[in-house]
């Protein structure tokens, strides 16, 4: 979770801690559960059996396979992908709350009885298969038995062990798909060597798709009740512990990071959570009661509020929220928990027509390979072989000659290079190892591989662990996590799913013709599109693209697909066995952000350089990519391949707006909930004077029907051509920031701090971004030099800086109190040292096709929806 914890905690503390003034209140809560760690060791041979439930849980995903007509492999690819949580249940439990301090009230997410509103708020998407409690047919009669949340297939099972061990999971159940006899670990196909599939971790769905959930079997069912009244209401857990003491402070201190008192479930995310989403082609007739075939799994859910339900536990006042929880419906940060101080999240990729998706060939890539023996290499560094295994090992070498194999209609199809996936083409090594990343970002080996890698925004020594970042080591994670070999024995399958018919394009004219208009075709829309757009509209269109943005979006060059200017864009591949598109319509090559002009601090993402928790997931040429001069900000965070968006593809363009990838062009859209308390819209547009305006635009409504996506399109495609017309959006704090600090002895039940310092509130409609980029943790150590030992200050270069930094220091010792105006009126000095993106203006950029006349600009918003 990004802790931005900016100067306003840790550089009065620590620095005052250093000159020997006073020191923080420790309000740190210790994990009690050490000794409940998972261990290392392999799953033993064989699968525990699950017990039969009254209702099959996989019969709606093998009758979606049957559908969509998937093969066995994409048919389990597609199940591992919705349900597996490769054991992040622990993580989001413990880990998440307790050792990085970010607390998620999941009753206030998945209760039952505000199941209809789920979507609206939250904009996650109801199971089908679930039901609310005392509703006709549900097997569960009241919420009680349920503690507060949906009844799902699979619970008649998971509900007796609540409080109680021996739950087999029904990943123990999973019928994995047949043998490849390529793969050296198969021995020629004929013996499977694969890791149990228990540890993918199933559980039952908790009545929202892509959140699982598991018997907790530490649940005390006599504490529970005492503290919440009985089984289905858990606002005794989620109060604070001001209801106690009474106490001011206390009212930003949540019993959710008690660890004393255990939940009856540990809830677990999918990768399906942020993937799962309604299909274009048959949306739902209710967004709050979806039907399994309104459901597709790789589309990315548009609507999805991923930010305040991983801050759903924290109150508003808080650092934690005010820094994390202010990304646009379908957008997240990927380094939301591997944080790097940097206000970078994007938009959930839109996994469309996967398998036309562009390779890059002779990457240089350092990675760990699948080989049948080590031979005589015993380093376990570089060569390792699994215990209990026959020929199953692994080594680690740099080539350049990497292959990315699809299986297409029962086909292998081997494609010679690797795929460049994340916003900035940052996952390089390779599709299957870009899958298992994602289990990295959801939670999965957390405490076994990287949770001591990542900073800790609390710990401000440099010479201490975890001040920065360090990589971690894929080959350790392997040997100590028995959940990434459950994942990696089977990323084929997922990779598989990718290309799967579930991943076709889902063309406008083939989603009108299922709505209501039998046969309609694409030259039907094409008519349809000239009468609203002008006569000759669509053709006159293509001719705007080739000239104008098939350069950056179609993956066939000229060189070997003949001249844009005469070029069929959605003409299909007929070597493809369902004759899918042929154009990609991007050519994923990574464009300097200084072209792209729009905001730059995704690009500035530092998670895969050399020395940060992501290196291994990125190829020896992406480290080498040259520096982009032109951005603004400093020299040092212009490196390890930094300063690019990959350009995205424009396959169905027309059902996923807004655009760019914070959906900051176009309208704002908002759930509108019933429940007041989870409305997250926030306002967006400011005056030339970087305020909020008075008068906001209202937000869109959700609309995932075809008109409803359509209109969305064309609203964010005029605001694409026409820049002038977007108005100004900045993402201000909507709330007074509030940050307890100092000693603060009682009096009575009143805190009076000493000294009069013993909180930092920042005000309400301060700017988020410049908070979640400051780079507190050097100020702090910047500062303590300034006064202690100078001399260092001006060996690294600071030389500068060291009078304003003393400057700083003594005003701050001094002044505690006005500790927040003193950094305000040191804004510029902070911005150009201490800030890892200064770029605040969101919908900017990408002003191509400005300067086209307005026929021209209908003309390519006609075509585009085309394609």
């Amino acid at each position: 979770m990004k802790r931005a914890l900016l100067a306003a905690i840790a550089a009065i503390a620590t620095l005052a801690v250093g000159i020997g003034i006073f020191q923080v209140q420790d309000r740190n809560i210790g994990s009690a559960h050490a000794q409940n760690a998972p261990a290392a060791a392999a799953a033993p041979p064989g699968k525990p059996v699950p017990e039969t439930a009254s209702v099959d849980q996989d019969a709606p995903y093998f009758e979606a396979c049957a559908r969509e007509g998937l093969n066995e492999s994409e048919c389990v690819g597609r199940l591992i992908w919705f349900k597996a949580t490769g054991g992040n249940e622990r993580f989001h439990t413990y880990t998440f709350q307790q050792r990085i301090g970010v607390l998620v009230d999941w009753f206030r997410v998945l209760r039952t009885d505000q199941r209809d509103d789920r979507f609206w708020a939250w904009g996650i998407i109801n199971d089908p298969a679930c039901c609310k409690p005392g509703a006709p047919d549900c097997p569960a009669k009241t919420a009680e038995e349920t503690y507060g949340l949906d009844w799902c297939p699979g619970d008649d099972v998971l509900l007796k062990y609540v409080g109680k061990n021996g739950y087999v999971d029904p990943a123990c159940g999973l019928k994995d798909a047949a043998l490849d006899a390529d793969d050296p670990h198969t021995q020629g196909g004929k013996v499977d060597q694969r890791h149990s599939a228990c540890d993918l971790r199933f559980g039952t769905s908790t009545g929202a798709l892509g959140l699982r959930k598991f018997p907790n079997p530490r649940f005390d069912a006599a504490k529970w009740q005492a503290l919440n009244g009985g089984n289905a209401n858990w606002s005794g857990f989620a109060a604070t512990k001001a209801a106690a003491t009474g106490i001011e402070s206390d009212s930003r201190v949540s019993k959710l990071a008690d660890a004393s008192v255990e939940p009856p479930f540990l809830i677990g995310t999918t990768c399906g959570s942020c993937h799962i989403a309604f299909d274009p082609l048959n949306p739902p007739a209710d967004p709050a009661h979806p039907k399994w075939e309104n459901i597709k799994g790789l589309i990315g859910n548009q609507y999805t509020r991923m930010s305040e339900l991983l801050g759903s536990g924290m109150p508003m006042s808080s650092l934690e929220y005010q820094m994390f929880a202010h990304a646009r419906p379908g957008v997240t940060d990927t380094s939301a928990i591997s944080h790097d101080q940097i206000n970078n999240p994007g938009t959930i990729n839109a996994l469309i027509n996967v398998a036309q998706r562009p390779v890059f060939k002779g990457e240089a890539v350092t990675k760990w390979r699948k080989v049948a023996s080590c031979g005589g290499e015993k380093d376990e560094g570089k060569c390792w072989c699994e215990p209990g295994y026959s020929g199953k090992c692994w080594q680690k070498s740099l080539r350049d000659d990497d292959t990315t194999t699809v299986f297409l209609g029962g086909q292998k199809v081997v494609l010679p290079g690797v795929h460049h996936i994340l916003k900035g083409g940052e996952d390089s090594i390779g599709g299957l190892e870009a899958i298992q990343r994602v289990y990295f970002n959801i939670g999965s080996c957390s405490e076994q591989c990287w949770v001591n890698h990542f900073s800790d925004m609390r710990q401000v020594d440099p010479q201490q662990r975890g001040f920065g970042q360090t990589p971690f080591d894929i080959g350790q994670c392997r040997r100590d996590c028995p959940n990434f070999r459950a994942v990696e024995d089977r990323l084929q399958n997922v990779l598989d799913f990718f290309a799967s018919a579930e991943s076709d394009e889902t063309d406008l004219h083939a989603a009108r013709a299922k709505a209501g208009k039998p046969g309609y075709s694409r030259a039907d829309l094409a008519a349809d599109l000239d009468k609203e757009f002008g006569k000759g509209a669509v053709a006159r269109g293509q001719a705007v693209f080739a000239d104008n943005c098939a350069r950056c979006h179609s993956s066939i060059p000229e060189s070997t697909g003949g001249s844009f200017k005469t070029r069929d864009f959605a003409a299909p591949n007929d070597a493809h066995p369902r004759k899918v598109r042929a154009d990609f319509l991007s050519n994923d090559q990574a464009t300097p952000v200084t072209e792209v002009g729009t905001f730059r601090c995704r690009s500035l993402h530092s998670n895969h350089e050399v020395g940060h928790l992501y290196m291994e997931y990125a190829s020896n040429t992406l480290h080498q990519r040259p520096v982009v001069a032109d951005i603004p900000e400093r020299t040092e965070l212009k490196d390890g391949g930094r300063g690019y968006y990959r350009n995205i593809s424009l396959v169905n363009v027309w059902a996923t707006a807004p655009f760019m990838h914070n959906n900051a062009i176009g309208p704002e859209i908002c759930g509108k909930p019933a429940n007041k308390a989870n409305d997250f819209h926030r306002a967006r547009y400011v005056g030339t004077d970087g305020k909020l305006l008075a008068s906001q635009p209202d937000c869109l409504r959700y609309d995932p029907t075809v008109d409803g996506r359509f209109q969305l399109y064309k609203l964010s495609m005029h605001e694409l051509l026409n820049p002038k017309e977007r108005g100004t959006k900045r993402t201000l704090t909507n709330a007074d920031l509030i940050i307890d600090v100092g000693i603060r002895p009682l009096d009575g039940k009143t805190e009076k701090p000493l000294g009069g310092f013993g909180q930092v509130r920042i005000p309400e409609g301060a700017s988020a971004g410049f908070l979640n980029g400051l780079q507190h943790k050097q100020l702090v150590g910047d500062l303590f030099l300034a006064k202690r030992d100078p001399a260092k200050l001006e060996a690294a270069g600071k030389k500068a800086q060291l009078a304003t930094l003393q400057a700083i220091a003594d005003e701050v010792l001094k002044h505690p109190a006005r500790f927040v105006d003193i950094l305000r009126e040191q804004r510029d000095f902070l911005s150009a040292n201490y800030e890892t993106c200064t770029e605040e203006i969101e919908n900017g950029g990408h002003r191509f096709g400005e300067d086209l006349s307005a026929a021209d600009k209908k003309a390519l918003t006609a075509f585009l929806a085309t394609l």
